[in-house]
Protein backbone atom coordinates (compact mmCIF):
# COMPACT_ATOMS: atom_id res chain seq x y z
CA UNK A 1 0.00 0.00 0.00
CA UNK A 2 2.80 2.16 0.21
CA UNK A 3 3.84 2.09 -3.26
CA UNK A 4 0.01 3.13 -4.11
CA UNK A 5 0.64 6.41 -1.70
CA UNK A 6 3.98 7.15 -3.36
CA UNK A 7 2.65 7.31 -6.59
CA UNK A 8 -0.67 9.12 -5.92
CA UNK A 9 1.97 12.13 -4.24
CA UNK A 10 3.46 11.80 -7.83
CA UNK A 11 0.29 12.64 -9.75
CA UNK A 12 -0.35 9.20 -10.59
CA UNK A 13 -3.35 7.50 -10.46
CA UNK A 14 -4.94 4.26 -11.52
CA UNK A 15 -8.15 4.44 -13.82
CA UNK A 16 -11.67 2.98 -12.85
CA UNK A 17 -12.97 -0.09 -14.29
CA UNK A 18 -15.40 1.83 -16.56
CA UNK A 19 -12.84 3.17 -17.87
CA UNK A 20 -10.87 0.55 -18.49
CA UNK A 21 -13.99 -1.30 -19.38
CA UNK A 22 -14.70 1.74 -21.89
CA UNK A 23 -10.93 1.93 -23.69
CA UNK A 24 -11.48 -2.01 -24.54
CA UNK A 25 -14.54 -1.84 -25.99
CA UNK A 26 -14.07 1.25 -27.94
CA UNK A 27 -10.68 -0.17 -29.05
CA UNK A 28 -12.45 -3.61 -30.36
CA UNK A 29 -14.99 -1.01 -31.95
CA UNK A 30 -12.81 0.72 -33.41
CA UNK A 31 -10.73 -2.08 -34.73
CA UNK A 32 -13.89 -3.56 -36.50
CA UNK A 33 -14.16 0.30 -38.05
CA UNK A 34 -10.91 0.19 -38.86
CA UNK A 35 -10.72 -3.66 -40.81
CA UNK A 36 -13.97 -2.67 -42.43
CA UNK A 37 -12.87 0.47 -43.81
CA UNK A 38 -9.65 -0.81 -44.90
CA UNK A 39 -11.66 -3.91 -47.08
CA UNK A 40 -14.19 -1.87 -48.94
CA UNK A 41 -12.25 1.21 -48.85
CA UNK A 42 -13.84 3.89 -47.30
CA UNK A 43 -11.36 6.38 -45.76
CA UNK A 44 -13.86 7.72 -43.13
CA UNK A 45 -14.34 4.27 -41.90
CA UNK A 46 -11.12 3.55 -41.64
CA UNK A 47 -10.02 6.78 -39.60
CA UNK A 48 -12.71 6.93 -37.68
CA UNK A 49 -11.61 3.26 -36.27
CA UNK A 50 -8.35 4.60 -35.46
CA UNK A 51 -9.62 7.34 -33.81
CA UNK A 52 -11.55 4.85 -31.76
CA UNK A 53 -8.77 2.87 -30.70
CA UNK A 54 -6.62 5.93 -30.12
CA UNK A 55 -8.35 8.68 -28.29
CA UNK A 56 -8.51 6.90 -24.78
CA UNK A 57 -4.79 7.43 -24.13
CA UNK A 58 -5.60 11.02 -24.57
CA UNK A 59 -8.71 11.29 -22.83
CA UNK A 60 -8.13 11.05 -19.23
CA UNK A 61 -11.63 11.74 -17.58
CA UNK A 62 -14.32 8.77 -17.57
CA UNK A 63 -17.53 10.70 -18.39
CA UNK A 64 -15.99 12.51 -20.99
CA UNK A 65 -14.12 9.23 -22.72
CA UNK A 66 -17.45 7.33 -22.82
CA UNK A 67 -19.02 10.64 -24.37
CA UNK A 68 -16.37 10.96 -26.94
CA UNK A 69 -16.52 6.73 -27.63
CA UNK A 70 -20.01 7.03 -28.39
CA UNK A 71 -20.40 9.78 -30.53
CA UNK A 72 -17.71 8.35 -32.49
CA UNK A 73 -19.45 4.93 -32.30
CA UNK A 74 -22.67 6.50 -34.14
CA UNK A 75 -20.76 8.57 -36.63
CA UNK A 76 -19.19 4.76 -37.47
CA UNK A 77 -22.77 3.20 -37.65
CA UNK A 78 -23.36 5.96 -39.92
CA UNK A 79 -20.95 5.19 -42.19
CA UNK A 80 -20.89 1.52 -42.00
CA UNK A 81 -22.89 0.70 -45.06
Amino acid sequence: MNELTQMQSFGLTLPSPAYLLGAILFGIVGLLAFRRGKKISIATLKWAGVALMLYPYVITETWMMWAVGIGLCAWVYARWN
